[in-house]
């Protein structure tokens, strides 16, 4: 490929005129070749690029100005006999270009193309390439290139996933840009061509066996140059504090220990960006701010360059397809990784200093390396049921597991497979599977081979069970039984799957023997010579990514106390399989206006990573009201894979406090409840729940109480299903809800929808409609009443801060449930049945009109048409909002007295909702 580009900076644009030779090195006859321009990617809001923008809970793309976005026009693309070729941009797939050729392509044999075509270059705010805010460039798969052709056309669309598919190419870039800029790259280069009438600059690069784009053209480059034996180390990856004779012998550490393992590097010099990094960081503890950090700062610097330059470095030299067959070169980075850890720095912890630091060093983390992090994340996922196999296409992982969890469980995985093969030094095996594939197009299969041919064991459970499934790997010692002169082990595989498990002996809690047991069926009975073991543990050293470690420990003579003695800890911690956990953690919340400040304690077992079964005991003392308050739960949480319905959550919940001054309530909750999900489509949102539970509420007023209970104590049955589809751009929400209790039962449906427009319009459309299908209360009480602006809440689910209250800033506190309405009507209950319709739009930014209408139906009474109107202040959907009332059934309500007291504030101090912000963004 020869590619002349000129740059034009204030139309933010680049002119390319460029000549692509394409051998056909197949087999096949060609009649049409494809060429990838993820540049156009960005032209519009319905490329699949905006659309993972939209998944991913942005709207920087959706709202951006059109000159922000980039695209691509093609003026020509002709033959080398200068014949105009047909071309057309996929459907499907606008960034990439099919073009169909005069005369076939026969194998062996190349074919010359010359295309002309502008660039104009998107902002960098949308993926960190681009046009930035210093009208500086940085690109990276900006030109046109083929896609690969292996008896197919490999072809895709950009998702922001770094992951473009090209075949090696020897490159020319002949760079016109002003005099004032400087290019960098990976290539060679050539030539500086300054003109200094013209003030303007020509810079060539050139490159042999190349697939990596990336360029960068600033003003003020802050790339620094380390000439090491092995090659040139070109970074603006920067680390303060630390002088450039130290980052000089890192890099030539670094620089080693790549060329060691990973064969010598086929070019000069190797770039490694700080965008590469912030894209791929080293997540965890490592990204606290600078005066909290627990690492020094050479480490910290030597672990960020070490992480990015074995990415590019695999990168570079290995040609997988980087969408399909992404785990190898993700897990070999981090295997890498911690093989590096392991020689240089194997005494660093999870912790860093703060593992030294009294008060902490009591903590189980504490004791833990530095590369447990690898297990903790891939687990962290595993957990919560939402691990993917690693073969999944990049593009169908969540955030979570593209970024964090299947990079680690693919690098824990060959370590783990190194560990088994104990006949054959795999790391060995690895470094000469890179040097003989190097700049070679291969598969998967073909590393399969090579390491099956290296090891006389079967280590087809990797790649058909750990790779290519969800599988978990979970064993347990279920028996130990002794003998004058040997010992029965019973191992129990929990799961239906075929991988090993190490089986360590120790004596005093030393390691005396270690064996690996394989092809356990269920269960598997292992004879052993009687010796001084007095306690036998799976995988002692942490090398499996076993689900539930908890079941690893037998001794010998085994007894509670022995096995799994309790472990009393004040906080969460992580989980260690040797003890039997309770945490404490001191409370202070605040609930509502009644208790004011409560002080107590929680005790619990759920750690860092998430449990099956949770139990939780919280007292507190309210020290307004001056009573004992609390509540209490536990939970049994039962994962299913491999169908639809993924989830199913049983337990039972008690909690007492109150409800208004001197008025206390006790509620006890046992539920159940079934999620469903697509089981293909773990990055879609929508999911359906059923859940039941019986809400028993009784209440203490006390004489001094502010309130009269004019209703009995109650139970009732509630039966729910929720359809939930929440998208940053498309959201939509329905819920049908039923309740049966002694003195009526009552049905009512939910559904909300809401939209972000092209025009960059929200709208939002609430409907409800309820009704009883019987109605026994007393006809002169509305507690059980639908409520058209705030419920009564008879079951204490809402989060009212003061729910009793008629008058001040706390009765104005709405949440939006049954009817929806702003303002305070004179008919605010329906005991019969009730109607509406809540809708919003955007105004300018995050204020917006609202509107409400329905119509409300009570016994002995003609129906109620009702309606308001007014304006929303969006501040956070769902978590912060602001309604100031304008006009309704009321009139002009702006003009009336007292009008302070008719806003309505939505807020939320819940800390667990808050969280929802960032999850919906990686889960």
């Amino acid at each position: 490929m020869d590619i002349n580009a000129v740059v034009d900076v204030e139309a933010k644009s680049i002119a390319i005129s460029q000549t692509i030779i394409y051998k056909n090195e197949s087999k096949d006859t060609l009649s049409e070749i494809y060429l990838n321009d993820w540049n156009d990617s960005y032209s519009t809001k319905n490329t699949p690029l905006a659309k993972r923008f939209e998944e991913e809970y942005s709207t920087k793309f959706h709202l951006a100005k059109n000159e922000q976005r980039g695209f691509t026009v093609v003026t020509s693309i002709r033959d080398g006999q200068h014949i105009t070729l047909d071309y057309y941009s996929l459907k499907e797939h606008p960034d990439v270009i099919k073009v169909t050729l005069k005369t076939p392509l026969l194998p062996e044999e190349s074919y010359h193309i010359d295309l002309n075509y502008i660039l104009m270059i998107p902002d960098a705010t949308f993926t960190d390439y681009g046009f930035t805010k210093e009208k500086d460039f940085e690109l990276k798969y900006w030109y046109i290139t083929p896609t690969v052709y292996d008896g197919k056309w490999n072809y895709y669309s950009n998702k922001n996933l770094d992951d473009l598919f090209v075949p090696k190419s020897d490159v020319t870039i002949s760079l016109k840009h002003p005099l004032n800029y400087q290019a960098t790259s990976e290539l060679d280069l050539v030539s500086l061509s300054p003109n200094n009438l013209t003030k303007l600059q020509t810079t060539v690069f050139t490159g042999k066996d190349r697939t990596n784009t990336y360029l960068s053209l600033k003003k003020l480059p802050r790339f620094s140059y380390v000439q090491t034996d092995d090659f040139t180390v070109i970074s603006n990856i920067s680390e303060k504090n630390l002088d450039p004779r130290n980052k000089a012998l890192i890099t030539d550490r670094i620089t080693r220990f790549l060329t060691e393992h990973l064969g010598p590097y086929p070019h000069r010099k190797l770039l490694v960006s700080k965008i590469d990094y912030n894209k791929n960081p080293l997540y965890g503890i490592n990204q606290l701010p600078d005066f909290l950090r627990p690492f020094p700062d050479d480490f910290q610097y030597e672990l960020k360059l070490l992480k990015t330059s074995l990415k590019n470095y695999l990168d570079n030299t290995l040609l997988l397809n980087p969408r399909k067959e992404h785990w190898l070169s993700e897990g070999l980075q981090i295997y890498f990784l911690i093989k590096y850890v392991d020689r240089y720095y194997s005494d660093t912890k999870l912790l860093g200093t703060l593992a030294n630091i009294w008060g902490i060093r009591s903590f189980h983390a504490s004791d833990l390396d530095f590369n447990f992090q690898y297990f903790l994340y891939s687990m962290e996922i595993a957990r919560k049921n939402l691990d993917q196999s690693l073969t999944t296409s990049r593009d169908s992982l969540t955030k979570f597991n593209a970024n964090i969890a299947g990079k680690y469980k693919a690098g824990v995985g060959l370590n783990y497979l190194n560990e088994f093969t104990t006949d054959t030094d795999l790391t060995a095996t690895f470094t000469e599977f890179l040097k003989d594939n190097k700049l070679k197009h291969i598969n998967i299969k073909d590393f399969e081979n090579y390491v099956s041919s290296k090891t006389d064991k079967d280590v087809s459970w990797f790649f058909n069970d750990y790779v290519n499934t969800r599988k978990k790997i979970d064993f347990k010692i279920k028996s130990i039984e002794t003998t004058e002169d040997s010992i029965k082990l019973v191992i129990k595989n929990k799961r239906k799957n075929t991988m090993p498990v190490s089986l360590f002996k120790l004596k005093n809690d030393t390691v005396i023997g270690k064996l690996w047991i394989e092809n356990i069926n269920k269960s598997k009975t292992v004879m052993l010579p009687k010796d001084s073991t007095d306690k036998f543990v799976l995988d002692y050293d942490n090398v499996i990514p076993e689900y539930n470690q908890r079941d690893n420990h037998k001794a010998v003579k085994s007894s509670f106390f022995n096995n799994k003695p309790l472990q009393f800890r004040l906080f969460k911690d992580v989980e260690d399989p040797d003890y039997n956990q309770v945490f404490f953690m001191p409370l202070v919340e605040f609930n509502n206006i009644y208790d004011g400040l409560t002080l107590g304690t929680k005790v619990y077992n759920k750690t860092i990573l998430r449990k099956r079964l949770n139990y939780r005991v919280s007292p507190q003392y309210a020290t307004k009201s001056k009573s004992l308050t609390g509540s209490t739960s536990i939970f049994y949480t039962h994962n299913l894979e491999g169908q639809n319905l993924f989830d199913i959550t049983y337990g039972l919940s008690a909690g007492y406090q109150s409800f208004a001054e001197d008025a206390f309530f006790t509620r006890i909750r046992p539920s159940i409840s079934f999620s469903f999900r697509d089981n293909d489509d773990f990055r879609s949102d929508q999911i359906d729940q059923i859940s039941s539970r019986y809400v028993s509420i009784t209440r203490d007023v006390g004489e001094l109480a502010t309130v009269e209970v004019d209703e009995p104590d109650y139970g009732v049955f509630n039966l729910r299903y929720t359809h939930s589809n929440p998208g940053i751009i498309s959201y939509s929400r329905f819920n049908t809800d039923f309740q049966l209790a002694n003195k009526f039962s009552k049905l009512s449906f939910n559904y909300e929808f809401r939209k972000l427009t092209r025009s960059n319009r929200n709208i939002n459309l609430r409907i409800f409609a309820g009704f009883f299908l019987e109605n026994n209360s007393d006809p002169g009480s509305d507690y059980f009443s639908f409520a058209l602006d705030r419920p009564k809440d008879y079951l204490f689910d809402l989060n009212y801060l003061g729910r009793s209250e008629d008058t001040g800033l706390f009765s104005q506190q709405i949440i939006i449930a049954e009817g929806g309405f702003k303002s305070k009507l004179e008919t605010q209950f329906a005991n019969q049945w009730m109607t509406t319709a809540n809708f919003s739009t955007s105004i300018w930014r995050y204020i917006q009109f609202y509107s409400d209408v329905g119509l409300v139906k009570n016994k002995y009474d003609s129906t109620k048409f009702v309606y308001d109107s007014g304006i929303r202040l969006n501040l956070v959907e769902d978590y912060f909002e602001i309604y100031f009332p304008m006009y309704s059934n009321l009139g002009w309500e702006v003009g009336q007295p007292n009008y302070d007291q008719k806003i309505r504030f939505m807020f939320t101090v819940d800390p667990q909702v808050l969280l929802g912000l960032f999850r919906r963004k990686w889960y």
